[in-house]
């Protein structure tokens, strides 16, 4: 098979025909570091200083590569086809077509066990409805009664339609419980090694 590859990202590729082997090869050096590591806006502006070109042109280039590689080890593209897929994109140097090939034959496997690392399929959020329960007297009960939360959940898997409903009943100390933990998750979010993750998967 071929990996096709959209106008966007050829155009982001197509920086790569402006540059000799060398810078190549550096930005392919850079994208396997940024999918091991995460991304650092610093190398970005490291390397546009030394090309003399913006920063969003060097950004481009070098997630551009990234994704090549990423999608080429998802799909386990064979060497033929990952060739026939660099050509595609009209590489003018042969060098580059080269070098790209070279890379993927020797990092395809360590990419494709940095993918298998990543959540797939996780259920997603869609909407929750609540309802409080009290029992305000009864006969039978002479201590006091405690309230619960009705939860109804609606959960979507991957980018179908297709959803899922949980019904979920919980005590107040129980709910303040939760909450505590998905706080702690935000909070977790937002660290840098997050964020590095999160990068990473879009």
């Amino acid at each position: 098979m071929l990996l096709v590859l959209s106008e966007e990202h050829k155009e982001h590729l197509h920086f790569l025909n402006k540059v000799d082997a060398a810078v190549v090869g550096e930005f392919g050096r850079i994208a396997l570091e940024f999918l091991r590591r995460g991304i650092s806006p610093k190398v970005y502006e490291g390397a546009a200083r030394k090309l003399s070109v913006p920063v969003e042109m060097v950004q481009h280039g070098v997630e551009g590569l990234m994704y090549l590689m990423t999608q080429s080890s998802k799909h386990m593209l064979s060497e033929a086809d990952f060739v026939d897929s660099v050509l595609s994109l009209e590489f003018g140097d042969e060098l580059n077509q080269n070098l790209l090939q070279q890379m993927y034959q020797q990092h395809g496997s360590e990419i494709r066990s940095i993918l298998s690392l990543l959540p797939r399929n996780l259920p997603a959020y869609h909407n929750l409805q609540w309802r409080l329960d009290v029992q305000l007297a009864s006969r039978s009960l002479r201590q006091q009664t405690v309230p619960s939360f009705s939860i109804l959940l609606q959960l979507t898997h991957g980018r179908g339609s297709d959803s899922d409903a949980k019904v979920l009943r919980v005590d107040p100390s129980t709910l303040l419980h939760l909450l505590s933990i998905l706080e702690g998750a935000l909070a977790a979010l937002k660290s840098t090694h997050a964020r590095r993750v999160l990068r990473n998967i879009k």
